[in-house]
């Protein structure tokens, strides 16, 4: 099973207690050492993305503060908080599946790594086969989500 996979399979699970679907694994020398999801909603803690919570369960893991030998998969596009969390990781490549035009942080609205003052650039790559089954996991949570609100 691929990567994305797995982090598509984290975003199912952060679906499961109520956080918006998305997932994240880190890789350390061809291993997944971490996972995350959404636990926003489940935790009450803004700050909960699945991306921060894969870094912060790899820091511990593997005893560090930075992960340069490490790559980060996403099922979505990090939003700027994000971004700049992988970026002072120093994660060395960030691969995602959709894109965020509203929220991502890295080639839509604030372009992250596009600043010279950042400190630390990762590789950056979309892997667009898996975009549309991570759009379809988000689009089928927020229609449930506003029929729910509704009351139908």
């Amino acid at each position: 099973m691929t990567f994305m996979k797995q982090a598509l399979n984290s975003a199912i699970r952060a679906q499961s207690h109520a956080d918006v679907p998305i997932g994240a694994v880190i890789v350390h020398n061809g291993q997944i050492i971490a996972r995350g999801e959404n636990m926003v909603q489940l935790k009450q803690n803004p700050t909960l993305h699945a991306e921060i919570v894969a870094i912060n369960r790899a820091c511990k893991k593997l005893g560090t503060k930075f992960l340069d030998d490490c790559d980060i998969y996403i099922t979505l596009e990090p939003c700027a908080m994000c971004a700049t969390a992988i970026s002072f990781a120093r994660i060395r490549h960030v691969y995602y599946a959709a894109a965020d035009e509203k929220g991502g942080g890295i080639a839509h609205n604030a372009k992250v790594y596009e600043s010279d003052r950042h400190l630390w650039r990762p590789n950056v790559t979309q892997i667009p086969e898996y975009a549309d089954e991570s759009a379809t996991l988000l689009r089928e949570f927020f229609i449930a989500r506003r029929k729910n609100k509704n009351g139908e």
